[in-house]
C-alpha cells in the first residue's frame, strides 16, 4: 500500500492542509490552556480535589459541544462545522483568566470545552471523509499536527511561565493570534461530504451503536481519559511531587506531545505493517509502561523518559479508532466519529474528579496509576472489536 499522499481528481491538495490546520490550531489551544493550568490553580488557591472538581466542566462542555456539532455536520456540511467550532474554541481560550473564583472559573471551562469538543467531531469528520476520498492512510498523520500544536504551545507556554508573564496576557494573545491563523487557512478546505438534507441529524443516537462501534467507544473513553489526564495533571504532578519549577513543569506535557507527534507521522506506516489491532493493543501498552515509569520516578528529569514511552504508544491509537468508527457507521462520518468521541468525552468527565478524589484521600500518584490500569483495559478490548467485526478489523 502507498503511503505518499495521492489525490484523486476530486480531490484538491488544499484541503489536506486546510484539515492539517484545523488538527494544528486545536492541539495549539489545548497545549496553551494546559500550561496555565498550575497558574491558575495557584492565582486561584485550588487544592487537587477543587482542580479535579473545576475541570470537570470541560469534560461536561464537551459532552455538550460533540452532539451539536454532529447535527452541524449533517446539517451544513463539515467545511463550514469546521471553520465556525475551530474560531469558536479560539475565542473561548480567553474565558478561563476572566474568573475570580472556582466556580466561574468552572463556567469558563463548561463553555472552553463545549467548542473543543464540537470543533474535534468536525475536524475529524473531514480527515475520515478525506482518507476515504485519498484511498490511502493518512488520519494518523492528521493526528501528527494535534500533536505538533501540543509542542509548539506548551514550549511557549513552558518558557512564558518561565519568564513570569501573567496568564491572562498570555491566553489573550495566544487567543487572538491562533484565531487570525484559523480564519486564514479556512478557505483551504474542501467539502468532504455533501451536507445532508435538514431532516438528517449525525449526531450521537442508540441506535448508531453497534458491539463493534460500543468497543471501539470504550477504548476512546479509556484513552481520552488518560490523554486527558496526562494534559491536565502532568505539570501538577512535576511541581508538587517531583518539586519542578513552572518552566520545568510545563515541559512535561511539551515532551509527551513531542514523543507522539513524531510516532503519528510514522503511525500509517505503522498501521499498515502492524494491522490496527496490534497498533491499539500495543500501543495501549507501551503508554501504560511508559506512565509507570514517569510515576514511579524520583526527579523531574527522569520522567521524561516514561512520558516520551507513553506519547509513542498513545500516537496511533485515537486516529485509528476514529477512523474506525467512521467507517463501522450505519449513517456517516459524523455520527461515526460523534459516537466514538461521545463515549470519549465521558472519559474526560470521569477523569478528572476520579484523579483528583484519589489524590485528596491518598496522593496524586496513586490518582494518576489509574491511567496506567485503563491502558491495560484497552489492549484487552481490541480484541473484542476484531471478533466482533463483519469483516476484519485490519481491512476496514
Amino acid at each position: 500500500m502507498s503511503h505518499a499522499l495521492e489525490y484523486p481528481v476530486a480531490v484538491r491538495p488544499a484541503a489536506s492542509v486546510g484539515v492539517v490546520s484545523r488538527f494544528l490550531v486545536h492541539g495549539l489551544l489545548v497545549s496553551t490552556w494546559v500550561s496555565r493550568i498550575p497558574a491558575m490553580k495557584e492565582s486561584l488557591h485550588l487544592s487537587d480535589g477543587a482542580l479535579g472538581l473545576v475541570l470537570l466542566g470541560i469534560a461536561i462542555g464537551s459532552l455538550l459541544g460533540i452532539p451539536t456539532s454532529g447535527w452541524l455536520v449533517g446539517r451544513f456540511g463539515s467545511r463550514r462545522a469546521s471553520t465556525w467550532t475551530n474560531a469558536g474554541f479560539c475565542l473561548a481560550l480567553v474565558l478561563p483568566v476572566l474568573a475570580r473564583d472556582a466556580t466561574q472559573l468552572f463556567l469558563a471551562l463548561l463553555l472552553l470545552g463545549a467548542m473543543a469538543g464540537a470543533d474535534d467531531v468536525a475536524m475529524n469528520s473531514q480527515a475520515v471523509s478525506l482518507e476515504k476520498q485519498l484511498g490511502t492512510p493518512v488520519m494518523s498523520r492528521f493526528h501528527a499536527m494535534f500533536s505538533l500544536g501540543g509542542i509548539v504551545g506548551a514550549g511557549i507556554g513552558a518558557l512564558i511561565a518561565h519568564v513570569g508573564i501573567a496568564a491572562p496576557v498570555h491566553l489573550t494573545a495566544a487567543a487572538a493570534l491562533i484565531l487570525a491563523f484559523s480564519l486564514s487557512t479556512a478557505p483551504l478546505l474542501q467539502e468532504a461530504t455533501t451536507p445532508a438534507p435538514s431532516t438528517t441529524k449525525a449526531r450521537f443516537r442508540v441506535r448508531d451503536l453497534s458491539v463493534p462501534l460500543l468497543a471501539l467507544s470504550v477504548i476512546g473513553f479509556c484513552i481520552f481519559l488518560s490523554e486527558g489526564a496526562i494534559a491536565d495533571w502532568t505539570a501538577v504532578y512535576l511541581k508538587q511531587i517531583l518539586h519542578a519549577d513552572d518552566g520545568t513543569a510545563s515541559a512535561g506535557y511539551a515532551v509527551f506531545s513531542a514523543a507522539m507527534f513524531i510516532f503519528r507521522l510514522a503511525g500509517d506506516r505503522i498501521t499498515a505493517r502492524l494491522g490496527r489491532l496490534w497498533t491499539i493493543r500495543g500501543g495501549a501498552l507501551l503508554a501504560a509502561a511508559g506512565l509507570a515509569i514517569a510515576l514511579i520516578a524520583p526527579h523531574p528529569l527522569w520522567a521524561f523518559p516514561g512520558l516520551a514511552m507513553a506519547g509513542a504508544g498513545y500516537s496511533s491509537i485515537i486516529p485509528v479508532v476514529f477512523a474506525a468508527g467512521g467507517r463501522v457507521s450505519p449513517t456517516n462520518e459524523g455520527a461515526g466519529v460523534a459516537v466514538v468521541s461521545g463515549f470519549g468525552s465521558l472519559g474526560f468527565l470521569a477523569g478528572p474528579p476520579a484523579i483528583g478524589a484519589v489524590s485528596q484521600l491518598s496522593s496524586l500518584r496513586a490518582g494518576l496509576f489509574l491511567v496506567v490500569v485503563l491502558g491495560l483495559l484497552a489492549s484487552a478490548l481490541v480484541t473484542v472489536v476484531a471478533r466482533t467485526t463483519s469483516r476484519s478489523f485490519d481491512t476496514m
